[in-house]
């Protein structure tokens, strides 16, 4: 092919280039033809299934109308009549099955279960406030030494931290000394009495009783152990009686300061563990309580200030680091739904419900907390019913085209009766689990349990009711127990209870 291209002349060449041109011309306007048939072909046949068409849209954009049928601006497809007329059934949207197949439309049920939520705030260590000493001398004098201690330096209790030279304390010693040598035991009662007046303490007034030889210096000591945070003597100073010399802060345990939104200040109270995280120790958690919730929110930030004590042996976490600290709130039973399903219109919030009869219904719901992709649902669901997890914003606009009510709260369906809630208990599964009694009334046990796998339940502790007295009798505080149980919307009951080992 190419030899034969090259024996051509160069008018030959030309006319074969034009030719083939020509040719890719025909190819692509019978395509576009083809296309353009095609899409008329999709539209027509979309017009003859209604007998009065509104307008025409796209599904992927259904805010935007168009007069005419045609291809999509938007998407690779035909734009969709909407019919006048169009109803849904069962009073919601209806959609085709091949279409809920293709746009993978899923649903989920509306559960009671445990909420568990964890919350991630920040924090800084601190010094231990509660543990801090004021050093002050109980005489004046002039300063000798300072060991050489600086701001910052840690020192054990008992440490030295400044040698002050008394004068008056050396005459003071003399006169007691001389009042000994008399043997006369009121005189030298009269005269200790003094020396304790002056500030001497009761060692050193036995070391010079023992010695017979005055002691004018005072070795100033760390009354705990901590980091010295102030240091204000140096040598040569003069300092007076209570004059503060320096200051002590402990630091074990060390204290865990972090901002809580103030959003969240329902979810913290006093005693609640919490686990630290530091870039200073990768993979290492740090836990503790909160000792104190601190009364007032900081104005810039809107957070309030919870303060936790974290174990520090060796003193390896330091004043000053930073923390990611995660709260785990008391964990409660409540009617949740997949975080997805939820639709907050910025007005309101909405899911999209599954209907008996088939079709999709909008329905207003109040939420609560979340945690770990699931919603708390204080009201407008009744459990059991299904709500779209998966492409419930087209349904969504879908149903906001066809002009549908959304259901309002207050029209949540009824609970089932009691004889169809007996028969419920009856046919309810039972779980097994083992713990330790904590407690024990009428008509409650409360255990501390394991992990519950098939409830997705961490260990926990937690209420069960029982049958009555009888069936915990002689239980008591702190027996290790294997027990089996029911889970239904009014709670746990325990189906049968027995010591560990038995």
């Amino acid at each position: 092919m190419k030899a034969a291209w090259k024996e051509l002349t160069p008018r030959q060449k030309s006319y074969a280039a034009a030719a083939g041109i020509g040719l890719a011309i025909v190819v692509a306007g019978y395509g576009v033809w083809q296309f353009r048939d095609g899409a008329d072909d999709d539209a027509a046949s979309g017009s003859t299934e209604c007998e009065d068409v509104l307008y025409w849209y796209d599904p992927m954009v259904p805010g935007q109308r168009f007069d005419e049928p045609g291809p999509s601006p938007f998407m690779d497809m035909a734009l969709v009549p909407k019919c006048a007329g169009e109803t849904a059934g069962a009073g919601g949207v209806s959609i085709d099955p091949t279409l809920v197949q293709n746009l993978g439309i899923r649903t989920a049920k509306a559960e009671f279960g445990i909420l568990e939520p964890d919350v991630t705030v920040t924090g800084v260590l601190s010094y231990n406030e509660s543990d801090v000493a004021i050093v002050q001398p109980r005489a004046g004098g002039y300063v000798e030494r300072t060991y050489g201690l600086a701001p910052q330096d840690v020192v054990s209790k008992g440490a030295p931290l400044v040698d002050i030279l008394v004068p008056e304390w050396g005459g003071a010693q003399r006169e007691y000394i001389a009042v000994l040598g008399t043997g006369n035991d009121e005189l030298a009662s009269a005269s200790r009495q003094r020396l304790l007046l002056l500030g001497m303490s009761a060692s050193l007034i036995a070391r010079v009783t023992r010695t017979r030889e005055p002691h004018s210096t005072i070795t100033v000591s760390a009354p705990i152990s901590g980091a010295i945070t102030e240091l204000m003597v140096r040598p040569g100073m003069t300092v007076s009686a209570g004059q503060t010399l320096a200051q002590v802060a402990g630091f074990t345990p060390i204290w865990l300061e972090a901002a809580v939104p103030e959003t969240l200040a329902a979810e913290v109270r006093d005693g609640q563990p919490i686990t630290a995280t530091l870039t200073a120790f990768p993979g290492e958690n740090f836990t503790g309580p909160i000792i104190a919730i601190l009364p007032s929110a900081a104005d810039e930030s809107r957070t309030i200030t919870v303060r936790a004590a974290l174990s520090n042996p060796g003193r390896r976490l330091k004043p000053g680091m930073f923390a990611q600290v995660s709260l785990v709130p008391q964990s409660e039973r409540a009617l949740l739904v997949p975080s997805e399903a939820v639709i907050r219109t910025g007005e309101r919030t909405i899911v999209m419900l599954a209907q008996k009869g088939g079709g999709y219904r909008p329905a207003e719901v109040r939420i609560g907390r979340e945690a770990k992709g699931r919603t708390q649902i204080l009201a407008g669901l009744a459990p059991g019913e299904k709500v779209v997890s998966s492409g419930q914003f087209l349904l969504d606009s879908e149903a906001s085209l066809a002009g549908l009510d959304v259901r309002p709260i207050d029209e949540v369906p009824m609970a089932s009766s009691s004889g169809d809630r007996k028969a419920d208990e009856n046919a309810a599964d039972t779980y097994t689990a083992t713990g330790t009694n904590n407690a024990i009334t009428a008509q409650k046990i409360t255990l501390k349990h394991g992990p519950v796998p098939a409830l997705s339940w961490p260990a926990m502790t937690m209420g069960f009711a029982t049958k009555g007295p009888a069936q915990v009798r002689g239980f008591k505080r702190g027996d290790r127990v294997t027990f089996t149980f029911t889970q239904s919307d009014a709670g746990p009951q325990i189906v049968s209870i027995r010591r560990s080992g038995q």
